[in-house]
């Protein structure tokens, strides 16, 4: 496999992702390299700004969800590149699994490793999943992957529609203000105009802007924060969108005390279903 590694955060990434979209040339299968930063250090305003966000109180513990945001540069990165088989932009994120091996401490400098793998059929498209995985001081403290879902062309929205089973009573409402998307983006660097613009959310096929999922996720893993064990593995699949603003309902039940739990996030549909499962 080909290391690429990078001393910064690569720059205008968006740019390069909306240039994806004119006709070109593209590989077949998915890339065979790795995108590397290493030493990679916590800004802790930055930290901060991103816990108010999310709802994680302010600590020096790293939420289980921001290694995430500091791989995400690298990972665009990999999906910019001329070679990969889909434009990064119209990819739909579907699923995320993250597994926290310990608590890492915002003051540890972190290796970050990025790279693509599993491309396979779905039966909406192709997907694939891009594996970021995070080292301190030589040890394997964090792994996420992101699956991502390329649509086959003129598959359309409705054709997913379904009747859906009534939702839970939640153990909380939350209110997702119009701002959730330009605030996340501001912290995330995930700048897609779906989440930002309520022009390009239209262009997308929304009637107004989105909410990322990556937010709702930490939201979510927030709201259970001070009864999550040390180790774990965090799985969600996103359903259908958040549209901004709104109402939507939490729902968090234990499985057992040894620290699982199942949790989902509803509006009038299911928009997040996910499972916390220690180690």
């Amino acid at each position: 496999m080909a290391v690429v590694e990078l001393d910064s955060d690569p720059s205008g990434i968006y740019l390069r992702a909306a240039l994806g979209l004119l006709p070109a040339r593209r590989g077949h299968d998915l890339p065979d390299r790795e995108i590397v930063r290493r030493g990679v250090t916590v800004d802790r305003d930055h930290l901060a700004r991103y816990d108010r966000v999310c709802g994680f109180r302010l600590s020096d513990t790293l939420p289980a969800t921001y290694p995430h945001v500091l791989a995400f540069p690298l990972a665009m990165t990999l999906m910019t590149a001329s070679d990969f088989p889909f434009p990064a932009v119209g990819i739909v994120h579907v699923a995320n699994r993250i597994t926290v091996r310990r608590a890492m401490d915002a003051g540890e400098p972190l290796d970050l490793l990025v790279r693509a793998e599993n491309l396979r059929s779905h039966d909406r498209g192709r997907v694939f999943d891009v594996v970021a995985t995070a080292f301190a001081s030589g040890e394997n403290v964090w792994t996420g992957v992101s699956t991502y879902l390329r649509k086959n062309a003129g598959k359309s929205e409705g054709h997913a529609k379904r009747d859906h089973p009534p939702t839970p009573d939640p153990t909380a409402k939350w209110k997702v203000p119009a701002r959730t998307g330009t605030d996340y983006a501001e912290v995330s660097g995930d700048r897609n105009p779906i989440h930002t613009s309520r022009i390009g959310a239209r262009l997308f096929g929304f009637p107004r802007p989105i909410a990322h999922g990556m937010w709702t996720k930490a939201r979510a893993i927030a709201a259970l924060d001070g009864r999550l064990p040390t180790e774990y593995i965090a799985d969600v699949a996103f359903k259908q969108p958040i549209l901004l603003p709104s109402t939507v309902g939490f729902t968090a039940v234990p499985r057992d005390s040894a620290g699982h739990w199942d949790f989902r996030v509803d509006g009038k549909r299911p928009h997040l279903a996910g499972q916390v499962t220690p180690p």
